[in-house]
């Protein structure tokens, strides 16, 4: 059945589902209780990417990579910059001279002012007019021909701007540009790494809730068929066709089901829970799962695959953790040529171009402005660093040597995955392709001893051995469809996957159903020793987040 709600890219899509199912608020009349929202796995993996928080975070991580290869790319840029100030003299040292406030009292000859010779004048008056300037100089203000200077002004005005060019860095710009290149891959195949794990982390999740609920409806009916067993034993011990024995028997079976019962429930609250809890959800809201264990219907991940013409490819070098391991070994060759580099002389150009402007008033005008205009060149050459150069050298070889050593480990690890990986469906397909016909034929066998033990043909450990197989067939089916489901998708996002060092799942592809003895009953009245009983099986699930 498709769900009514489409979730967003963000956390509103929870949000909505549970709005969306909600009893109305304030409501006046009694309104029937809302029943389980419809969700199913595609619809489940499109809600966990758009709350994810570890998502969230690798997408952050992509857009700071980002803004690094903006940053590195910059530095082969011209870099300008420009400035405009003010600035306003409250006391300066420059008062009394020329631009200043000048004394009132004037010390030197009378008529002293601006020499300016008149080479028509006869040469007796150009000489008195000289003697008379020299005289206005020795004995007058030397320092009032600078009264047009900006020395003291109180407000002062500057604009400008600045270019600088690197020329020359010894290869160290164009390293970090690679490096940071580099750092945007890594950060790419993070986030696709992110998704491909919570895509399997939620679909492992949303089975492992099928499984609990199929094995709940197993133990149930177990549960019930114990109790015809007993009523039936029941009905033949009053007419006395049966002893009590086979009564006590029956008691006895029914009761050890029913903390069976109690147990599957409480697994597969807790695997609804898990589930939820990927999804953001309120745990009280109640789930009901669509997309069944079915071995014919694909799983959708597809979709949520970095590249989907790798789907399910096992090439070593298209792993995620193997590119990552080799990005970091570029970044450390990288690494490598920057410490070599800063031996080298680095080259750059700057050019300062300003405007001045001293005005009378607050506010200049343009032409009170002057200008100021330098172009340079600068090298700079390390001459002694106390072996600082040394030692960035010395830890940058290091820092490669790890980190070759680390993509080699790398490899070897990612190898055996894949092939855990690959191992594990096929032994998936060929437990589920074993477990087809078990079910009817257990179930069949079930039937025939029902009927024998109801005829009085044959006693109860019989029926008992029959119903033990039939539970152990169903689960093992169940428990099969579900791990070939979540190897298929292990396989097909394998690209992507981050590498699985754990310890595997408790119940790996492949792996049967075996239940635990039973507790101690009366013996049985012949020698024939009762099968073990499903019924007690403490089913382990692989949590979603857990590796399969």
């Amino acid at each position: 059945m498709a769900s009514q709600f489409r979730p967003g890219r963000t956390a509103g899509g929870a949000l909505a589902l549970f709005l969306a199912l909600a009893a109305p608020l304030g409501a006046q009349t009694p309104q029937p209780a809302a029943g389980p929202a419809q969700v199913s796995l595609e619809e489940a993996l499109r809600i966990a990417e758009s709350v994810s928080d570890q998502v969230i975070i690798a997408r952050a991580g992509m857009s700071r990579a980002r803004g690094e290869t903006l940053r590195a790319r910059s530095q082969r840029l011209p870099q300008v910059f420009g400035t405009v100030a003010y600035s306003r003299a409250l006391a300066s040292e420059f008062e009394s001279i020329g631009g200043g406030a000048t004394d009132s009292t004037q010390t030197g000859p009378v008529g002293c002012g601006s020499f300016a010779p008149n080479p028509t004048l006869p040469l007796e008056e150009r000489v008195d007019s000289l003697e008379h300037a020299v005289d206005c100089a020795v004995n007058g203000n030397p320092f009032a021909g600078l009264g047009d200077l900006p020395f003291g002004r109180e407000n002062t005005w500057r604009f400008g701007f600045t270019v600088a060019q690197d020329v020359f860095s010894g290869g160290r710009v164009s390293a970090q540009n690679r490096i940071a290149d580099a750092g945007r891959r890594r950060a790419e195949t993070e986030l696709a790494s992110t998704r491909a794990q919570l895509v399997l982390d939620v679909t492992q999740a949303y089975y492992d809730a099928v499984l609990s609920d199929r094995l709940l409806e197993i133990a149930e009916a177990t549960l019930q068929q114990a109790e015809t067993t007993l009523g039936q034993t029941q009905l033949a011990r009053q007419v006395g066709n049966q002893p009590e024995f086979e009564l006590l028997r029956a008691q006895v079976t029914r009761d050890n089901q029913r903390p069976v019962v109690i147990q599957r429930r409480s697994d597969r609250e807790l695997a609804y829970v898990r589930l939820k809890l990927l999804l953001n959800l309120p745990l009280e809201q109640p789930l009901a799962l669509t997309t069944g264990l079915n071995d014919e219907q694909p799983v959708p991940v597809a979709a949520y695959a970095a590249n989907q013409a790798l789907l399910g490819d096992t090439t070593l070098a298209n792993r995620a953790p193997v590119r990552q391991a080799q990005e970091q070994v570029r970044v450390q060759q990288e690494a490598v040529r920057i410490a070599r580099a800063q031996r080298l002389p680095s080259v750059s150009l700057n050019m300062n171009y300003g405007r001045v402007g001293y005005p009378q008033g607050t506010f200049p005008a343009w032409s009170d402005f002057r200008e100021n205009w330098t172009v340079g060149a600068s090298l700079s050459v390390p001459l002694f660093t106390g072996g600082r150069l040394r030692g960035d050298q010395v830890v940058a070889e290091a820092n490669l040597l790890e980190a070759r050593a680390r993509l080699a480990q790398t490899e070897a690890l990612t190898k055996l995955d894949t092939r855990t990986a690959l191992e594990r469906l096929e032994a998936a397909r060929a437990a589920y392709a074993a477990s087809a016909g078990t079910v009817e034929q257990a179930g069949r066998a079930y039937q025939i001893a029902e009927i024998r033990y109801r005829e009085g043909i044959s006693t109860q450990v019989e029926l008992t051995d029959s119903r033990i197989l039939l539970q152990q067939a169903q689960a093992n089916r169940a428990l099969a469809a579900r791990d070939l489901q979540i190897a298929r998708a292990r396989v097909a996002l394998l690209p992507d996957l981050p590498l699985n060092t754990g310890n595997g799942a408790a119940t790996s592809a492949g792996q049967q159903f075996q239940p635990q003895q039973p507790p101690q009953q009366p013996p049985a009245p012949r020698q024939q020793q009762p099968a073990a009983d499903p019924t007690q099986t403490q089913t382990a699930f692989t949590g979603a987040g857990g590796n399969q």
